[in-house]
């Protein structure tokens, strides 16, 4: 009888109870644009509505950083206006190749924020194209599968140039380097530092310039560590949307009363300064 007169005061049955498919999907989207996009993607599972709320473009568009379009369009070479918000999201999260694949550009997924990787094949280096000097190997640790080991040189100096677009905020430049020849022995990650000399002689030199006038320098010993150590340059900061910054950055040992060697060198990353070292 209850359920025969629920809708004069009597109580609900249970298939006129409210669900969460009842909730309109405008405001299940005006919900979700407030959460991280790990956590979008969780309610998204949870049915149809939550779902189709997921894919709303004003959603995701509070994900991208302002440079997007820059991005779609340099990196992904496609147009903006052809892609959804969402789908932008995504495969700007992956790594993507740029200049000939010797640079990579990628959206952390939690936070949005764009980072930066340099292969040592977009860099001048000098001797690089000398096997008296250096050595290009493959390797699995890298994200471009190679990198540049140098057995001895006098004059150590390695140079880049970077021009792209910024979101604002503060980013740190690093170089990627290990002492040492790493290689798998029996499966297992070993590293030859027979050749390693010269670095504790003098210093090396980081520089940093970009073309809003921000400097920055460090120098620091290079030491012997059982795996890739990230040796920081510098930060800098964009205040601006929508800024092409041109950016040049250098490490150099150049001091020619003693020779050095046995470095590997991977790459350049760049990321938000506020990121720990996960890369």
């Amino acid at each position: 009888m209850g359920a025969a007169f629920s809708g004069f005061g009597g109580e609900l049955s249970s298939s006129d109870q409210p669900s969460l498919g009842d909730v309109p999907e405008s405001c299940i989207s005006s919900i979700l644009m407030y959460l991280d996009p790990p956590e979008i993607c969780k309610l998204a599972s949870l049915n149809r509505t939550f779902h189709a709320a997921s894919l709303a473009d004003f959603v995701w568009e509070t994900k991208l950083p302002c440079n997007y379009k820059f991005l779609v369009q340099k990196v992904l070479q496609q147009s903006p206006q052809l892609l959804s918000k969402k789908l932008i999201y995504s495969k700007l999260c992956r790594p993507n190749c740029f200049d000939g694949g010797t640079k990579q550009v990628w959206l952390d997924k939690s936070s949005g924020k764009m980072c930066i990787c340099i292969s040592y094949k977009a860099l001048r280096i000098t001797g690089i194209d000398d096997r008296r000097y250096w050595n290009h190997l493959s390797s699995e640790e890298s994200r471009f599968q190679t990198i540049a080991y140098l057995q001895q040189i006098w004059w150590f100096e390695v140079v880049g140039e970077l021009e792209f677009e910024f979101s604002p905020g503060t980013y740190s430049f690093f170089f990627r380097i290990q002492l040492g020849k790493p290689s798998k022995r029996f499966g297992r990650r070993v590293c030859n530092n027979e050749q390693v000399h010269g670095w504790n002689i003098k210093p090396v030199r980081f520089q940093l310039s970009a073309s809003n006038g921000q400097r920055a320098s460090s120098e620091c010993y290079l030491h012997e560590q059982p795996d890739w150590v990230y040796y920081k340059v510098g930060d800098f900061t964009v205040d601006n949307k929508k800024t092409h910054i041109k950016m040049k950055f250098s490490m150099t040992q150049i001091d020619c009363t003693h020779t050095k060697g046995g470095v590997c060198l991977d790459s350049v990353f760049i990321w938000p300064t506020q990121f720990k070292l996960q890369f």
